[in-house]
């Protein structure tokens, strides 16, 4: 475990505590909170104990199924027994149910790490205790103001657990912070948004009958379930997606898994480049997608070992086209589509299909073109039986930098781990692209060259 990261566990712990310490010094549990046994009208300690101990069960039977979302994030229902618990017993109960409420199954089976269980608990009860004294200001002033309060005391109790949440996965798994902030939570945030709401409910239901409460169960359950089917449907769609990219990639024995490794060195290249989750999702599925043009190609294009002839290569350089026509009717890939398209453009105009230059192409696809050449040069191809090392392929894409790939994709390329530790030939910027040989004679040359040919595309991976 990273030393920062050490620090930073030690340090939520001891905030932890303290908050845990001087809540329950200078805060004393309202009497709301209590479960009135004997029917008095009036709570003594042993019915305000019963009463959290309530709260931290129902917490716990909302936390016994949490979601992970796509980027490491767990997600639990348990957020709304804990700010019904905040608004009812004040800043002591908020820290001790958030602090008892969320243990899972999984950290009884063994399956998180010590430290991971300590973290996690520690980095709520700070936001819980944050919630709570907002929820405090507005208390019993109306109901309507009572909402008012729970709705902002929750919205700071989200935020304050997402950033901790967030500063603890980027220490963990060397992520940026930002991109986690862009990424899990514009999945769930809707509703946990809606989630407060319903915490306030509970709490009023529970004033009135406490067993009331437990009537929430179902839209718990529900916003659950719904976590459980957006992820379900997510991977399923990727699924999908990959499964297509190995049919593709099966029909020739030398590309076995190429979609694959593209779209992990183009994805690696957009987080160099510090781009948003959306960027990077689009990486990821077009990387997977780029060649599903191939299914068009007939096999003796394809998988012909020799130089191919004009009418060939004119075969061939079709299938960004074709790709981008058997992708459009999907429209949640409408990201994906330029990518698909114009991962075979040049940076000096030169390309195919659109002959696109510099920055009319398309970032995302620039960014693939990239890791699509990489790839192709460091493996076995028909044409090239013994692969380019990683050094000779890195030389290659600063020796074309400017001509046929983008200067800064390639700048941030060499600061991924696929070329950890090469001999890197140094950079090779170029104020502005600039075309080499006439629109014409361009095209004949890309029309007559063989894959991987020195006369049209050194470096090509079509």
């Amino acid at each position: 475990m990273p030393r920062s990261l050490k620090l930073y566990i030690a340090g939520l712990v001891g905030i932890s505590a303290l908050l845990l310490v001087v809540t329950s010094l200078a805060f004393k549990a309202d009497p709301r909170i209590g479960i009135d046994l004997d029917r008095s009208g009036v709570m003594s300690s042993t019915e305000i104990f019963v009463g959290i101990a309530f709260w931290i069960l129902v917490s716990l039977l909302a936390q016994a199924l949490p979601v992970r979302m796509p980027r490491g994030m767990i997600i639990a229902v348990s957020i709304a027994p804990i700010i019904a618990a905040s608004s009812l017993g004040g800043p002591m109960v908020a820290a001790w149910v958030a602090l008892l409420g969320t243990f899972e199954l999984r950290e009884l089976r063994g399956r998180i790490p010590w430290y991971g269980s300590v973290a996690n608990h520690a980095g709520i009860v700070p936001p819980a205790v944050a919630g709570a004294l907002v929820m405090l200001l507005f208390q019993r002033s109306s109901l309507f103001l009572d909402l008012v309060g729970v709705l902002l005391g929750a919205g700071l109790f989200f935020v304050l657990n997402l950033l901790l949440v967030s500063a603890l996965l980027s220490l963990r798994t060397g992520l940026p912070v930002k991109q986690l902030l862009q990424s899990d939570p514009r999945n769930f945030a809707a509703s946990l948004v809606a989630l407060a709401p319903l915490g306030w409910l509970m709490a009023q239901m529970y004033v009135i009958a406490w067993w009331a409460s437990l009537l929430f169960a179902v839209p718990l359950y529900t916003t659950r379930l719904a976590y459980h089917n957006f992820i379900e449907m997510r991977e399923m769609f990727t699924q999908t997606i990959t499964a297509l990219a190995g049919a593709v990639d099966k029909r020739d024995p030398y590309t076995s898994k190429h979609s694959w490794r593209v779209k992990e060195i183009g994805a690696d290249i957009g987080r160099a480049m510090r781009l948003g989750e959306a960027d990077l999702e689009a990486l990821e599925w077009g990387g997977l997608l780029h060649d599903v043009g191939k299914i068009g190609v007939p096999d003796n294009v394809l998988l012909k070992q020799e130089r191919l002839n004009r009418e060939e290569r004119m075969i061939m350089n079709a299938h960004p086209v074709l790709g981008a026509q058997i992708i459009q009717p999907v429209t949640r890939l409408s990201r994906e589509l330029p990518i698909i398209r114009h991962h075979h453009e040049w940076y000096n105009g030169s390309g195919y299909p659109d002959r696109l230059i510099g920055d009319e192409i398309p970032l995302l696809a620039r960014i693939l073109h990239v890791a699509d050449a990489f790839e192709a040069m460091t493996a076995q191809r028909p044409y090239r039986m013994t692969p380019l090392t990683a050094e000779q392929a890195l030389g290659e894409l600063r020796k074309f930098a400017g001509i046929q790939f983008d200067p800064k994709v390639v700048d941030a390329f060499v600061r991924t781990t696929w070329v950890e530790g090469v001999s890197d030939p140094g950079r090779t910027l170029q104020p502005r692209p600039i075309p080499l040989i006439s629109t014409h004679a361009n095209r004949v040359a890309h029309a007559a060259a063989p894959t991987g040919s020195a006369a049209s595309a050194p470096v090509d991976a079509s």
